[in-house]
């Protein structure tokens, strides 16, 4: 099964966010899903590298490095990133710049498609 998680929120502050890296991981582990995931938005903070939080809390960064490690797809839109001044360089191993025909092709190819 090819699965797409479309992730808009912000990286902090929304529980929608924190939960839908919580599932891309979850379906990384399982046999037969193929995870892809394209932050959009705001949601392009979650893949900043070196992500530094109060004792205690999660820091998303190194959830998407579990998520890649396990096999998960990510994609970063591109004009996202721009329009929150984020380079290439900032971005953790494994999320890289992306394009919205990218996103065009991978909603086509998936059999089920989750926006958050």
């Amino acid at each position: 099964m090819n699965v797409l998680l479309i992730i808009n929120g912000p990286a902090y502050g929304s529980d929608e966010t924190y939960n839908a890296i919580r599932l891309a991981v979850a379906l990384s582990k399982r046999d037969g899903v193929q995870i892809r995931m394209f932050l959009m938005g705001d949601a392009v903070t979650c893949a900043v590298a070196g992500q530094k939080t109060a004792d205690g809390y999660y820091t998303l960064d190194r959830m998407l490095k579990g998520f890649v490690r396990n096999g998960g797809d990510i994609g970063c839109c591109g004009t996202c990133l721009d329009a929150r001044g984020l380079t290439d360089d900032r971005l953790i191993d494994g999320a890289p710049r992306s394009t919205m025909e990218n996103l065009a092709t991978l909603t086509i190819e998936a059999d089920k498609v989750l926006v958050f």
